[in-house]
């Protein structure tokens, strides 16, 4: 890992696109060079941004795994590049063991393991979990563009 870890959503703003509350991560809990576990408690907010008619169905958690990805990717450039844009091209093998992510108390926990990764683009593979429960889980790819 080339980049210090950000110890909170402010300086997690700075490594991803996202920003304000659309900046789901809160915390980096590990990271190396192949995975990133991120945690937060973002899914219990009332004003969390993807909620819809006051619930956070958890397919929402692919967004939290891509920022995850995104953050981890930044984190392996060298600190002279930062992450412009990423574009998810495809999401397989999704399994989504709930149905909502606002019914649980717990922080949330964001694994995100690095199948692939080059300059230009990402595979991952991510895992959501509330405390030891998984809730959701697949794969995911990207196309990353850098800002020099």
């Amino acid at each position: 890992m080339l980049n210090p870890l950000p110890q909170s959503a402010q300086a997690i703003a700075t490594y991803i696109p996202h920003q304000g509350s659309m900046c789901l991560l809160e915390r980096v809990e590990q990271c190396d060079s192949q995975r990133i576990v991120c945690s937060t408690g973002s899914h219990r907010s009332p004003h969390n941004p993807l909620r819809h008619a006051e619930q956070l169905g958890v397919a929402a958690g692919i967004e939290y795994a891509a920022q995850a990805m995104a953050l981890h990717a930044a984190l392996q450039a060298p600190s002279t590049e930062r992450a412009q844009a990423g574009y998810l091209t495809s999401v397989r093998g999704v399994t989504m063991h709930a149905m909502r992510l606002d019914t649980y108390p717990q922080d949330l926990r964001v694994e995100a393991e690095c199948v692939a990764l080059s300059d230009s683009a990402a595979m991952y593979q991510f895992a959501v979990y509330a405390d030891t429960t998984c809730v959701l889980e697949g794969k995911m790819s990207a196309v990353l563009r850098v800002e020099v």
